[in-house]
C-alpha cells in the first residue's frame, strides 16, 4: 500500500508588516485560515517572521537589519500588506459570513498612516459595528494604498491589507467626501 503524505495545512507567504516605528518585510507560516486567521487568533499574542528585513518608518529605504527570525507583538502591528488577495484567507472568514457583500470605498487614518481601499462588508456601513463587532482585531481592506502621513515616500499599494482596528483614528466613506 503506497504511503500518502498528510495534507499541508500551513504555507509560507511574504508579508509586509507596519508598526508605528518600523516596517518589517518577511515570510510567515500561515494556517488554512490565512493571514486573517493567524492575526485574529486569540490563543497567541505574537507571530514569527522568517527572513525578516527591518527598516525604520522615517527612513523606509534604509535597511537597518536582517534577521533569520523575529517575533512581532500582534497588538502593535498597524497593518499587514499582502501580495495576493487570496492570502487573506477564506472569504467566509474575511467577510464574517456568507451573506451578500457591499463594497465601501474608505479612507482609514491613524497616527502614522493613511489607508485608502475598499471594505467588503455585509449590510450597511456602520462605524460602531465595524469597530466593535466580533472578536477580530484585524479587518481586511482591498485594493489598498497605504501612505505614511509625514513620509509620503513610504507608499505601499497592495491587493489586500489587514489593518488593526484598535489603532485607527477614523473611518470615512469616500462617497461622503465633499468636493
Amino acid at each position: 500500500m503506497p504511503k500518502t503524505e498528510p495534507p499541508v495545512t500551513h504555507r509560507l507567504i511574504s508579508v509586509d508588516f507596519l508598526t508605528t516605528s518600523y516596517r518589517v518585510v518577511g515570510k510567515v507560516m500561515i494556517p488554512h485560515s490565512g493571514v486573517i486567521g493567524m492575526l485574529n487568533d486569540t490563543t497567541t499574542s505574537f507571530l514569527e517572521v522568517i527572513d525578516a528585513k527591518l527598516a525604520r518608518v522615517h527612513m523606509p529605504t534604509k535597511l537597518i537589519g536582517e534577521y533569520k527570525v523575529i517575533d512581532l507583538v500582534k497588538s502593535n502591528i498597524f497593518a499587514a500588506c499582502l501580495i495576493r488577495r487570496e492570502d487573506v484567507g477564506p472569504q467566509a472568514l474575511a467577510r464574517g459570513g456568507y451573506q451578500n457583500v457591499v463594497k465601501y470605498p474608505l479612507r482609514v487614518t491613524a497616527q502614522v498612516y493613511e489607508l485608502e481601499g475598499t471594505l467588503e462588508w455585509t449590510g450597511r456601513f456602520d462605524f460602531a459595528t465595524i469597530m466593535v463587532e466580533g472578536i477580530r482585531d484585524f479587518v481586511p481592506l482591498y485594493e489598498t494604498t497605504l501612505t505614511a502621513i509625514l513620509i509620503p515616500s513610504l507608499r505601499i499599494e497592495s491587493p489586500a491589507v489587514l489593518f488593526n482596528r484598535h489603532q485607527i483614528d477614523l473611518l470615512a466613506l469616500i462617497a461622503d467626501k465633499q468636493t
